[in-house]
């Protein structure tokens, strides 16, 4: 019989880490004197004591490794828990969302998807503002130690092929992500630091600079002001596109750099696709965008800039609203918010390695058919890629491509329009934050769609964040008979 008291255990320690984080906005709205920080203080009480209960009663069962089969409900459980608690200061707060509103929040927060459901981000109180924030962070740190760890361990979605990335400890799944987390954290604080202080340097207060590196170093998105970055001077989105690019590189690369050796990172396939990647079609779009409109110049050149590269990493940052760019500029972009960062960074969607392998599968099987007796290899940076692998991503695209159509014709059936169901879609499975349209595009957000629709995209949001099998895996029946 499946032994769930390891899972619980450590699903409990997350859950009252979350709460005793919630003492953070909790001081920032007492100093801002608003009277809102009692929220934070009755949230952090609840989430708190059911986590601390919740570990202790599964202690007696914790062991030093966790099965396959605890591994993937660990990795699932973990982003359905914290997403619930995470959503009480938002039904408490100020904001008094109803629960399916929080908990899209919530769960948009910690996937670091960036959609949101609140207007008025202007007026709220600096503690929720701190907490969406903060929700993005631990989302964003959460999900590289998954990748790295978890994905690997379980074979989803080809990330087996980097299951010995810069790592020397292996089997024994908890003490990895110890190992791992512990020397991440140095890099990830170390980047939103950085971040922060170019953010105060280009303009920013200090407390707009601090929520807006958590968000941007997590790839999250979500901002304090309903106008996005166009609330902040032009310099501000140079330093988002810089901190956006390096938080969507493989953050094994940063840990080897602190080791000492930079090669690597120089020398990362990926690396090279995702900027060559970005470059392109930046230059493409920032063309097009001149041709458009020759006086624009420099404003122009910046915009595209800025909300190529969000889109790409799956920020969801917005400076103007882009759907006035025209047909071929918005298509490109729905396009683009597919690629995705590397693997192993806090950027979301498909992830480049998987277009490199599938081009590499594609180009092999086309010198096979010319050659049909000469033998072909596909490679991944120099190294030949195992059919086990391949397979794997190709499942991956395949569950990719039939979920987001599954979704979007689901959300047809609510009611939404085409382009609202398919870029809604494609937004919560590729955890982008903003889809197309007037309704949910970069003017607008999700507060108006209807609850199923919500429960339906919160969902999404979820499976996509774990690369789909890490959840469809769990509700097959093999899986609870093994």
């Amino acid at each position: 019989m499946l032994d769930l008291r390891p899972v619980g255990y450590v699903i409990g320690l997350l859950v009252a880490i979350l709460g005793l984080t919630m003492l953070l906005p909790m001081m920032s709205d007492f100093a801002e004197g608003r009277g809102e920080w009692h929220v934070f203080l009755q949230s952090a009480l609840i989430t708190t004591l059911v986590g601390v209960l919740m570990a202790m009663s599964c202690a007696n069962g914790v062991r030093e490794g966790l099965t396959i089969q605890q591994t993937f409900l660990l990795t699932t459980g973990v982003w359905v828990a914290l997403p619930i608690f995470g959503a009480i200061p938002f039904m408490f707060g100020e904001t008094e969302l109803r629960f399916v509103d929080a908990l899209f929040e919530s769960m948009s927060g910690l996937t670091t998807t960036g959609s949101t459901v609140i207007s008025g981000l202007d007026e709220l109180p600096r503690g929720l503002l701190l907490w969406r924030g903060l929700l993005q962070w631990l989302g964003g740190i959460g999900i590289i130690v998954v990748a790295m760890v978890f994905l690997p361990e379980l074979r989803v979605g080809g990330m087996q092929i980097f299951r010995s990335e810069g790592f020397d400890t292996f089997g024994k799944i908890l003490p990895r992500a110890t190992e791992i987390s512990s020397r991440i954290s140095v890099v990830y604080i170390s980047l939103t630091m950085a971040c922060a202080l170019a953010y105060a340097a280009s303009g920013m207060d200090a407390f707009d600079a601090s929520v807006h590196a958590m968000t941007t170093v997590a790839t999250g998105g979500f901002a304090n002001y309903d106008a996005s970055f166009g609330a902040f001077p032009p310099a501000t989105e140079y330093v988002a596109v810089l901190f956006m690019v390096l938080a969507a590189l493989p953050f094994v690369r940063y840990v080897q750099m602190i080791a000492g050796t930079a090669e690597p990172l120089y020398r990362d396939s990926q690396v090279r696709a995702f900027i060559g990647t970005a470059m392109v079609l930046v230059a493409v779009l920032t063309l097009w965008n001149l041709l458009q409109t020759p006086t624009a110049g420099e404003g122009a050149i910046r915009k595209t800039l800025f909300n190529t590269v969000s889109l790409m990493t799956g920020t969801g940052y917005a400076s103007t609203d882009y759907m006035a760019w025209g047909g071929f500029p918005v298509t490109m972009l729905f396009f683009i918010g597919l690629i995705g960062g590397c693997a192993g960074s806090t950027a979301c969607s498909i992830k480049i390695f998987r277009y490199q392998l599938l081009f590499a599968s594609i180009r092999a099987q086309l010198q096979r058919i010319r050659q049909p007796s000469g033998v072909f290899i596909p490679r991944y940076g120099g190294r030949a890629v195992s059919q086990d692998v391949l397979g794997s991503v190709m499942s991956f695209f395949v569950f990719f491509i039939v979920t987001m159509g599954i979704l979007s014709w689901g959300l047809g059936l609510t009611g939404l329009d085409f382009t609202t169901s398919v870029s809604g879609a494609a937004a919560a499975l590729a955890n982008i934050g903003p889809g197309l349209g007037d309704q949910i595009g970069p003017a607008g957000n999700f507060a108006n769609l209807n609850d199923t629709a919500k429960w339906m995209l919160t969902i999404g949001m979820l499976i996509g964040r774990l690369e789909l099998m890490a959840v469809y895996v769990i509700l097959t029946v093999q899986f609870w008979r093994a």
